[in-house]
């Protein structure tokens, strides 16, 4: 799965300091090999260089909401 600008994303990396957290990408990367990476935004900093399969989807808070 590919992930976009302003897609919330949950963060899985037991090395980083914002491992299970829940950010907003800001910003995607494209390497020469064809390898995306990531930035991602939380509320307290940032993470640069975040490989693809340490991302998940976030849960969409709004789903249960939307038959009211």
């Amino acid at each position: 799965m590919s992930f976009e600008e302003d897609d919330r994303v949950v963060l899985n990396d037991e090395h980083s300091e914002f491992d299970g957290e829940t950010g907003t990408i800001t910003q995607t990367m494209e390497s020469m090999f064809g390898d995306v990476t990531y930035t991602i935004s939380f509320e307290d900093g940032q993470e640069a260089g975040v490989p693809e399969d340490s991302l998940e989807a976030a849960a969409d808070d709004d789903a249960d909401e939307s038959d009211e």
